[in-house]
């Protein structure tokens, strides 16, 4: 099979890496520290094993799956990811091409360069009515967040996913290494002087990185002012705030440990996401799907619990359904689709998901996606399968 032809996520990601400059493949590709976080996000899939089922009909296998009353046809969305129009294409309007005529739901990055109502403006254009979710970070201010939080809502976006784990960024060394800038012409969309960026120059809170004593990070604080993420968000606080200034479903991006998911529902939390992001904050953090059985058992399914970081196979998504996600998502696969080919390459991928998804079900006899939930995981320990 030539390379320009990819069956795989790994090869789709082989020509990206080919295509992108350096520093741009780089951004996206790494992690925090030793980014051994990033490592276990994939690893801990391979940790894990289905147990085949044998005469099964599975001549017809059903993929679909219902979020909030929606049905999509995978249980598979497409995670936020900043600056989409660096990786390729159109960027994030040939994602959300992609996701409109797929009827996936997409989650769109606050630090998008391109603007929110653009991107939504595609689901009217293709006549879709796949639900959006919008991404969120708050600031330092938090009324500098409401005008950014009623553009989304009055755009039609379903939810608001803040992100919660990024009090202060990770030691993301690469990054402080060759500081990631926008060429001319493109710029933070959503945010930019609102939150104190400026053209040229790496994102705001990134320039925390630089700093190199307790005294250097207050300086940089003060430089960057109100519109830098917020370190001070607070469980009441927070989600007060959001209920205030939203009707939109409310989604946490960032929950890894049990406690918080039940802190979650105890604050009225539509959905949460078990994500580590991406392996770029803390690196000695679990993965995400090491963490999701503790959430699973925590939330008892009174919320949905999504799963994000380290999908590259279907039998991935199979392996966290059958672990108790409802959802799962995906990013960088998504970036390595448009730079390999634009909205196209983000087809290219989702459809190489569907396929081993839709395979790995018919193997371990699975119909439908009740199936995938009773299907059986095993965890290898010393060479040994064990029951999880």
């Amino acid at each position: 099979m030539a390379e320009e032809d990819p069956i795989t996520i790994d090869q789709v990601e082989a020509i990206a890496r080919r295509r992108l400059p350096a520093n741009v493949y780089n951004y996206y590709s790494c992690g925090a520290d030793d980014q051994t976080a990033v490592e276990r996000n994939r690893t801990d899939f391979d940790r894990l094993f289905i147990l085949p089922r044998v005469l099964c009909d599975v001549a017809e296998v059903d993929t679909s799956t219902e979020l909030f009353g929606h049905t999509y046809p995978l249980p598979i969305g497409i995670a936020p990811s900043a600056m989409q129009r660096l990786a390729g294409g159109e960027g994030e309007m040939d994602v959300a091409r992609a996701a409109a005529s797929m009827g996936l739901n997409l989650t769109l990055s606050s630090n998008s360069t391109t603007s929110l109502e653009d991107v939504m403006s595609i689901n009217r254009e293709m006549g879709s009515t796949t639900p959006f979710w919008f991404q969120l970070y708050l600031a330092t201010e938090l009324d500098l967040s409401i005008p950014l939080i009623k553009r989304a809502e009055a755009a039609g976006y379903e939810a608001l996913v803040l992100t919660v784990d990024t009090p202060i960024l990770g030691n993301r060394v690469n990054e402080r290494q060759t500081p990631l800038v926008l060429p001319k012409g493109l710029h933070l969309a959503n945010i930019g002087n609102d939150y104190g960026q400026k053209t040229g120059k790496p994102t705001s809170n990134r320039t925390l990185m630089d700093a190199r004593s307790a005294k250097h990070a207050r300086e940089i604080r003060r430089e960057i002012g109100d519109g830098a993420n917020s370190a001070s968000l607070t469980w009441k606080e927070t989600i007060n705030f959001l209920r205030q200034n939203s009707k939109m479903k409310i989604i946490l991006k960032g929950v890894m440990a049990p406690e918080d998911a039940q802190l979650a529902i105890e604050h009225g939390v539509d959905a949460i996401v078990v994500s580590n992001h991406g392996g770029r904050q803390l690196d000695c953090a679990p993965s995400t799907i090491q963490a999701l059985p503790g959430i699973v058992a925590a939330v008892r399914g009174r919320i949905p619990v999504i799963l994000d970081g380290g999908i590259r196979h279907g039998s991935d998504v199979f392996k966290a359904l059958a672990l108790g996600a409802d959802f799962v998502l995906v990013g960088r696969p998504a970036l390595w689709g448009l730079a390999y080919d634009g909205r196209n390459g983000v087809e290219t991928v989702m459809n190489i998901l569907e396929r081993e998804f839709s395979r790995t079900m018919a193997l371990s006899g699975a119909v439908n996606i009740k199936g995938v939930r009773q299907a059986s995981i095993r965890r290898s320990v010393e060479g040994r399968l064990s029951k999880i």
